[in-house]
Parts: C-alpha cells; sequence; structure tokens
C-alpha cells in the first residue's frame, strides 16, 4: 500500500493549489459558495494528476531504471507492478472525473470544465509520450499546466482571471521548470545518463541564463501588477507593493539553491525542506491576506 501511495505522488498535490488562486486575488477566498467549487476542482485535478504519474512511470520504466534516483519509484524498483499502475491510472482518472459530476455553483457548464481537465490531461499523455523530448516546449508545456489550472479555478468560482494572473502563474512555473532542467542537466554532466532526451537542448550557461531571465521579467510583473490601476482600484489599497518583498526574496532563495549550494531540484520538495523558502511563501500569503482580507 505505501508503494502504490508513492506512485500516486501526493506531495505533488500540492501544485494544484493555483486552482485556488482566482478566489485568493478576487477577495473572495472566504466565500463558502465559491469556495466549495474550488475545493471540488482541487480534488479532481489531484486525482488526474496522479494518473498521469502512474502512466509517466509505466512509459518511463526502463529510462527511469538508469536513473540515480528515479530508480527507486514503485515501478521501475518492481515495488509496484505495471498491471497495478495501469489500474491505479485509470481509477485516478475516472474518480478525478466523476468529482465533477457533483454540483457546481458556478454560471459554467460543468461539461467545460469536465473537457478543459481532460485536456490537461490528453496534453500532459502527449507530453510523457513525445513531447518531453523537445526543449524549451518542455517547460513551456509545464508552465501552461500551471495556467489552466488558474484558468480552471476561475471557471469553478465563476471569477474573472486578469491577464496580470496568467502571466505571473506562466512566468513562475517557467522559472521552477527551467530550474529543475538545472539538476536534470547536473545529472547528465555527472553520471553520463540522460534523465531526457530534452537535455542535448540544453547546457548549464543556457539554462543559468533563461533561469535568470525568467526571473528578473517574474519580479518586474509582479510589481507592475501590485502597481497598477486598476488592481488598486479593485482591492481598495495601495499597499499590495509590500508584498514584492517576499517575491524577491524567495525567487533570489531558489535562485542561490540552484547557482550556490547545487539544490535546483523538484520545487515540490524545496517547499518542503527549504525552510526560508517555507518563510518567503508563508510571509507572502500572510502580508497579502493582511492587507487585502483586513
Amino acid at each position: 500500500m505505501y508503494d502504490l501511495i508513492r506512485l500516486l505522488r501526493p506531495l505533488q498535490w500540492f501544485k494544484n493549489a493555483f486552482v485556488f488562486a482566482p478566489l485568493f486575488f478576487s477577495n473572495n477566498l472566504l466565500k463558502w459558495e465559491l469556495l466549495l467549487p474550488t475545493l471540488i476542482v482541487f480534488a479532481s485535478f489531484c486525482l488526474v494528476s496522479s494518473s498521469i504519474y502512474c502512466f509517466n512511470d509505466i512509459y518511463d520504466v526502463q529510462a527511469d531504471r538508469q536513473h540515480p534516483r528515479k530508480k527507486n519509484r514503485p515501478i521501475a524498483s518492481g515495488a509496484v507492478s505495471v498491471r497495478t499502475g495501469y489500474f491505479a491510472m485509470i481509477a485516478c482518472l475516472l474518480a478525478g472525473i466523476s468529482f465533477l459530476f457533483f454540483p457546481l455553483t458556478t454560471h459554467h457548464s460543468p461539461l467545460t470544465i469536465i473537457l478543459l481537465i481532460v485536456g490537461y490531461w490528453l496534453m500532459n499523455i502527449a507530453y510523457c509520450v513525445k513531447l518531453k523530448q523537445y526543449s524549451i516546449i518542455d517547460v513551456f508545456l509545464i508552465a501552461m499546466g500551471f495556467v489552466l489550472r488558474v484558468l480552471i479555478g476561475g471557471l469553478a468560482a465563476d471569477i474573472f482571471v486578469s491577464e496580470w494572473l496568467v502571466l505571473m502563474t506562466f512566468l513562475l512555473a517557467l522559472f521552477l521548470a527551467f530550474a529543475k532542467r538545472k539538476d536534470d542537466y547536473r545529472i547528465f554532466e555527472q553520471t553520463g545518463v540522460m534523465p531526457r532526451k530534452s537535455i542535448i537542448g540544453y547546457n548549464a550557461q543556457f539554462i543559468d541564463l533563461s533561469v535568470t531571465i525568467v526571473a528578473t521579467i517574474t519580479i518586474v510583473c509582479y510589481i507592475m501588477y501590485t502597481m497598477s490601476d486598476s488592481v488598486i482600484e479593485r482591492m481598495g489599497t495601495h499597499y499590495l507593493y509590500l508584498t514584492s518583498i517576499w517575491v524577491i526574496a524567495g525567487l533570489l532563495r531558489h535562485l542561490q539553491n540552484m547557482l550556490v549550494f547545487n539544490r535546483s531540484g523538484s520545487p515540490t520538495k524545496a517547499l518542503v525542506k527549504d525552510r526560508l523558502i517555507q518563510l518567503c511563501i508563508i510571509g507572502w500569503i500572510a502580508s497579502f491576506a493582511a492587507i487585502i482580507y483586513l
């Protein structure tokens, strides 16, 4: 049972919290009639994403067995059979879609949300099978997955998703995806084992430059968002710019982990283990919430 749970990667469910972004940024997080459909979509995303992880581990089983860390994954290590993996994949997908048949208090048809989540699943299956082999395309698809989470969260709660939120989500996800490629390239340099075929389109200099560019644009975009006239009018405050301190500190810490300490692996693990990043996230949430909710 433990290995089956590992196959579903529940730690990665943190990523699906992006569906709550439209609620949080629109000052509607405490409204139960909007929070409930978002929670349902969150649960659906968790199960659907676990279905994708199952397929990925099945499809990449041979490559994972050559990887210094991925060889310990449940299917690659033999702890979970391929047959069980397929069963878990289908069960998670069907369960995730079934969640969306609960009554959603939204003006949008549940069918629209179902089709978008199925589209998200198909995009990720295509990524696992072929698209992750192409450099740059691979990181852009990862970023698009996060944008879809935000857009679907907005649809579920019937909240307009601004261009600022879409841009910041895309840029932040792109930053983390490039940082992850740094870790993959380091493994390739040290062991000669190619973690993914797209790694031939990267080198250390290109990744470092890309991460720096994207981090810079993300910071500028966030500051512009907090100082936008429309945002100040909608939020009823001009103090949002103060939260930029936490954003800058968090991005710099991740850059430090990547460029100084050579710890650019899973962003989810960094979230769990890195105390400074945890402080930045908690500080940002607390300060942002205090400014717009109090």
